[in-house]
């Protein structure tokens, strides 16, 4: 088994990753699984555990030599290596535990190439760190954003660094976004891939150094491929020093949400 992993360049490196942690993902869904408690009202399951188990191992046998950081086991490897993978096994477990197929698996070199995968629709959405293309049923197709759906997925879990000068639930009542977009809150990373796919046309989440996150780097890399507009709250490309995160499937969509974001931060007598 091994063995196969060994000449796949870094792309194909990320897809088996990632795909390895969507097949276990999917075999155990449905099933009575341990919790892991992590405070604050969250937790992993058995299914994080072994998914990552299963991600590692891949990236493990085809790059001995790169660092490694896992969501739910930390940093694996040398310290001082050149390159570091970001593993998010399962994005949206508090879905899966419930018995909702709203999932992600993530996988991410920390430059160049990302894959997501829907687990359950068995996509891949990917990229080599230039171009995005989505993988289905011995499919590919080039990613193309388009913001003709109108719906904007705002991720509503803590924590909410950015408040009171921004909370994302504020978001939703405000005249303008009722007026121009469709609200969704999936709750998982997956919703970026969507953007890139042209599913949503933006995805908004408050946070802190998103882009080194091992929940959202692979996602902010296929968005950026595909060609969305991706920035921190502020409007500026993102970042380590980023907070926040919007990303639009083109350029008039970012426009409209950023004059709504920065309508929030003047507070109610500017609206």
């Amino acid at each position: 088994m091994i063995d196969s992993y060994v000449g796949l360049d870094d792309t194909e490196v990320a897809i088996a990753a990632a795909l390895a942690g969507g097949d276990v993902v999917r075999d155990l869904y449905g099933r009575r699984l341990a919790r892991i408690d992590k405070g604050a009202g969250d937790f992993a399951t058995a299914a994080d555990v072994a998914a990552e188990e299963a991600i590692l191992g891949v990236i493990g046998a085809a790059r001995p030599d790169d660092a490694l950081l896992g969501e739910e086991s930390g940093r694996h490897g040398a310290r001082g290596a050149a390159r570091q993978w970001l593993v998010d096994p399962l994005c949206g477990t508090l879905n899966y535990a419930v018995g909702s197929a709203l999932v992600a698996v993530n996988v991410a070199l920390s430059e160049g190439a990302a894959a997501v995968v829907d687990p359950f629709a068995v996509e891949v959405f990917y990229t080599d760190g230039e171009s995005a293309r989505t993988r289905r049923e011995g499919g590919e197709a080039r990613l193309s954003p388009s913001s003709a759906t109108r719906l904007v997925d705002v991720n509503l879990d803590p924590p909410f660094p950015n408040a009171p000068g921004f909370r994302a639930v504020d978001l939703l009542a405000h005249p303008r976004f009722v007026a121009d977009f469709r609200p969704r809150v999936v709750s998982t990373s997956l919703a970026l891939a969507w953007v890139a796919a042209g599913k949503r046309a933006a995805y908004v989440t408050d946070g802190t150094n998103l882009c080194g996150s091992v929940h959202f780097a692979a996602g902010i890399a296929v968005c950026r491929a595909a060609g969305c507009v991706v920035t921190g709250l502020d409007g500026a490309p993102i970042g380590p020093d980023s907070r926040g995160l919007v990303a639009a499937a083109d350029a008039g969509t970012h426009r409209q949400l950023m004059s709504v974001i920065r309508d929030l931060g003047r507070g109610p007598a500017a609206r």
